[in-house]
């Protein structure tokens, strides 16, 4: 597999322009079946999951053991929280 040499690509634009033509759950389940393997989509899930309980203030220990992920992708994960490119908290605002 290729790497992503840019993150603002044709391909990428591609892409996210057709997840915005999705237009309920049942279609994005079907769309990120199809897309993603099992394991990925377990990962997203549970980053998702990790990302709103840090919102919520809730301890790094304390969301390792409820959700089973390593301290490390916690805090990786708070950091894109905190400094990325907003993307979690523009859908964090929105739910």
């Amino acid at each position: 597999m290729k790497k992503v040499g840019k993150l603002n690509s044709k391909k990428l634009d591609s892409l996210y322009e057709g997840v915005l033509l999705l237009k309920n759950i049942k279609e994005a389940r079907a769309f990120f079946r199809d897309l993603c393997t099992l394991g990925e989509l377990q990962e997203f899930s549970e980053r998702f999951e990790v990302v709103k309980l840090v919102d919520e203030g809730v301890p790094y220990r304390e969301i390792a053991k409820r959700t089973g992920v390593s301290t490390a992708t916690i805090t990786r994960v708070a950091q894109w929280l905190k400094n990325g490119e907003g993307g979690y908290r523009l859908v964090l605002d929105r739910l």
